[in-house]
């Protein structure tokens, strides 16, 4: 198609073209800020890809139970220190998982027990198969709010068809207890924490910032203070200081929030900087002034007005910040000042692999600290992915 102007055939773009162009522009237009932000958070891959792994992390935290081969706290001594078993997938060409048995070995001279692959016994797994019961909830941690809701089963995701037989595809610790389950047990308490944690952070650093930035003055240098020096103090020696004041007699329900404030009241200098520009650029604007000459009450300004109009970047934030509290609670617990059993987390597990000689035995006690990585790391892809569509106009 063409358009004839002064003798000259100029090519013009087809009229579907045309349209089709026209509807996505005027798309844009009536967007709101959510839909802006998740159009252009969908286009960065490794951001969508992190999203599903941390989507997949709760859902198996949740319902641990059920993707976990035995309960967390199951022991067999007769397997302890067990090496990881291959899972077999087929068997003579016909689907039929299985995993071959154990073949204890003693050494004659220094009665070492070893463990090898005995080819002569199959173990046979299913999906859906029965186990020990379980309930859906934080284990080890009771909580009376949750308590009604909890409905228990002993169906689990993948396991031995025979109750009781080994299944270790990570292998077992020094008490005979199955590596995978208490990895999956454990995500509860490393992940909620990071909620709670991050949670707390978020009230603490969008008030005191909120009022830094709006009400300036001695208020905005008294906070802007205490917020340097805080951050001057080293992390780990702050923590391991407060974490000591924790009475060690504690019920592990008070020890688990006591960590969670621990680490909140710790976490909400960033946040607070970062809500205090946002307020020192926003409290000028006419939206603002007529609210205050209003008469509305700064607490309401904050968050009926200011809040929202940059809450992409206050979740941006949050998200980058949830792996913070998931290292501070595992390096506490690592270092023996954190978590204690029954409870189970991964800093807990990790305590099991500060000494090299168990490591030399069992290197699969180190798996706690991948788990971590993987954890951080889909965080941190995520907060950037979400950072970068906070401004869906640049």
């Amino acid at each position: 198609m063409t358009t004839q102007l002064t003798g000259t055939a100029v090519p013009s773009a087809p009229i579907e073209e045309i349209t089709t162009l026209d509807k996505a522009a005027s798309k844009v237009v009536v967007a709101s800020q959510w839909q802006l932000l998740w159009w252009k958070f969908r286009k960065h891959r490794l951001a969508m890809i992190s999203l599903g792994i941390v989507i997949a992390l709760y859902v198996v935290a949740i319902f641990a139970g059920f993707f976990a081969p035995q309960d967390a706290s199951s022991y067999n001594a007769a397997y302890t220190q067990a090496p990881p078993q291959a899972i077999n997938w087929f068997d003579n060409g016909t689907f039929a998982p299985f995993v071959y048995g154990y073949k204890q070995v003693t050494d004659p001279k220094t009665y070492a027990r070893t463990f090898d692959i005995n080819p002569d016994v199959k173990i046979p797994l299913g999906f859906f198969v029965k186990g020990d019961s379980y309930s859906v909830g934080l284990h080890g941690i009771p909580i009376d709010a949750i308590r009604s809701i909890r409905f228990t089963s002993n169906i689990h995701l993948f396991g031995p068809v025979n109750a009781g037989d080994p299944f270790y595809p990570l292998g077992a610790d020094d008490v005979g207890r199955d590596m995978l389950s208490r990895l999956i047990f454990a995500s509860q308490v490393s992940l909620s924490i990071g909620l709670v944690g991050v949670f707390l952070s978020l009230v603490l650093g969008i008030l005191l910032g909120g009022l830094s930035g709006l009400v300036g003055g001695w208020v905005d240098t008294l906070i802007q203070r205490i917020i340097e020096i805080l951050r001057s103090i080293p992390d780990i020696p702050l923590w391991m200081a407060l974490a000591i004041a924790v009475p060690p007699k504690w019920d592990p329900v008070y020890v688990y929030f006591g960590i969670t404030v621990i680490l909140s009241l710790l976490g909400w200098t960033g946040m607070a900087r970062v809500v205090r520009g946002k307020f020192l650029s926003l409290r000028e604007e006419d939206f603002i002034m007529a609210a205050e000459l209003d008469g509305v009450p700064r607490t309401r300004i904050i968050m009926k007005h200011m809040v929202p109009s940059f809450m992409s970047h206050i979740i941006a934030s949050a998200t980058l910040a949830i792996p913070g509290m998931i290292l501070g609670e595992s390096a506490l617990s690592f270092l023996g000042l954190g978590l204690k059993p029954p409870v189970v987390s991964w800093g807990v597990m990790l305590n099991k692999a500060i000494n090299i000689a168990d490591i030399a035995l069992m290197p699969w006690l180190l798996l706690p600290g991948l788990a971590i990585m993987i954890t951080v790391l889909a965080f941190n892809f995520l907060g950037d992915g979400l950072r970068d569509a906070a401004d869906p106009y640049h």
